[in-house]
């Protein structure tokens, strides 16, 4: 699955899952815009993860979609609950296939971290007066009725009902990312959402089936996975989310982690995405630093470990970076968010970095046709070339380099 031929950077050597092939090993990871309605996304939506897809990103994922209502943290979220919110990701799937790129879905539901204003105002919980003006809050439910933290709202616990019917919507929302066109599907269980929140033994208090031991707490994760591998096709990849180890405070480690990767990929999953935190408690866990990097040795541990793909992700902005995490055998695939945001052309800009043959390749005939004349000037004028700039028919000024612009003219 990783040969490399000839002396093609491994980034941008082609890989296969199942029967997709994506054209490179970068990902577009994924990043929540709250400009949904509804759920359903905008014209936004389209532009942005659209220029992605137009620089030669492989993988293109658009952001955490909720697979219910309830399970979107703001009213402005993503969602993929109605059947009416088929054609309008269908629109976004066609143009970034069009281009070169597989498009790929991540689902996912917020369990206790709902009805919330977004980041712009700093998450802060919905209110009555909130209410008035047509933002209705909304109790959010988990395995346990805790807090995200001491002071935010309390969620419902889950009864056995409740969970059937959480793993039903699931599975409904994969279906419907199937009609909508994508060819990758991922399911959220990082950052503190409800999966992660049935994983962990900081939030998780339950004494069934779905509580206490790592098998138990496991469990609402395998059948979710169950639920989606069922109606997701056998012949395209499914990838997981994972905080490999939690916040400040949090309790849930690499070990763990190993264990659930190796019942995940037992269950179907193709690819663990490995990210980091989102429960904090006051456990012996210390922060986790932001440095480029920072969670590659995760993916590592898992691919070694567990012998299936990785995504590596985090603060991973140079192309040299990534391509030596890849022939390191860190991880499969490097994923990108602000970078992209800052560089939406960083596939572009990499393949020069790293000497790939025609980077140009990468890129739309149209955009491709103007760069290929930039650089045909370029080779027609190097550098400290005699030029001469016309002013008129019978007036020509030399140019400088040093200036980069004629010089003056003679005063007639």
């Amino acid at each position: 699955m990783n040969d490399n031929p000839g002396d093609i950077p491994l980034l941008f050597t082609p890989i296969k899952l199942r029967s997709v092939v994506a054209r490179n090993r970068i990902v577009s990871s994924p990043m929540c815009q709250y400009v949904s309605v509804d759920g359903a996304p905008t014209e936004w939506q389209l532009v942005n993860f659209g220029r992605f897809a137009m620089s030669g990103t492989g993988i293109v994922f658009g952001e955490e979609t909720a697979v219910e209502p309830r399970g979107r943290k703001t009213h402005h979220c993503a969602g993929i609950y109605h059947d009416r919110h088929i054609e309008a990701y269908r629109r976004i799937t066609d143009f970034i296939k069009s281009l070169g790129s597989v498009p790929a879905i991540q689902l996912g539901h917020c369990g206790r971290r709902a009805s919330a204003h977004g980041p712009l105002k700093d998450r802060a919980p919905l209110t009555e007066t909130d209410a008035r003006q047509g933002l209705q809050p909304w109790q959010g439910i988990a395995p346990s009725a805790l807090p995200e933290n001491p002071g935010r709202p309390i969620p419902r616990a889950m009864n056995l009902d409740d969970i059937r019917g959480n793993i039903a919507a699931w599975r409904d929302a994969a279906q419907r990312s199937v009609d909508a066109g994508y060819d990758i599907c991922e399911i959220h269980g990082a950052h503190g959402y409800l999966i992660h929140q049935f994983l962990s033994p900081v939030s998780n208090k339950r004494t069934d089936g779905y509580g206490g031991s790592l098998e138990g707490r496991m469990r609402f994760a395998l059948e979710v996975v169950d639920a989606v591998r069922a109606v997701w096709p056998k012949d395209r990849p499914l990838f997981f989310r994972t905080s490999a180890v939690e916040g400040a405070g949090g309790e849930w480690g690499i070990e763990d982690t190993l264990a659930l990767a190796r019942e995940l990929k037992a269950h179907g999953v193709d690819v663990i995405d490995c990210s980091s935190g989102g429960v904090m408690g006051d456990g012996p866990m210390p922060a986790i630093p932001r440095v480029p990097g920072y969670q590659v040795g995760y993916s590592r541990e898992i691919k070694r470990e567990v012998a299936i793909p990785t995504v590596a992700v985090g603060m991973i902005t140079e192309p040299g970076h990534a391509e030596a995490i890849l022939r390191e055998g860190h991880a499969d695939f490097i994923a990108l968010a602000r970078e992209l945001m800052d560089n939406p052309n960083w596939p572009l800009h990499a393949a020069r970095a790293l000497g790939y043959g025609d980077p140009l390749n990468l890129v739309h005939a149209r955009e491709a046709q103007r760069l290929r004349l930039r650089e045909r000037h370029r080779e027609e004028y190097p550098p400290g070339t005699e030029v001469e700039i016309p002013f008129g028919p019978g007036e020509q000024v030399s140019y400088s380099w040093a200036a980069r612009s004629a010089g003056p003219r003679t005063r007639r």
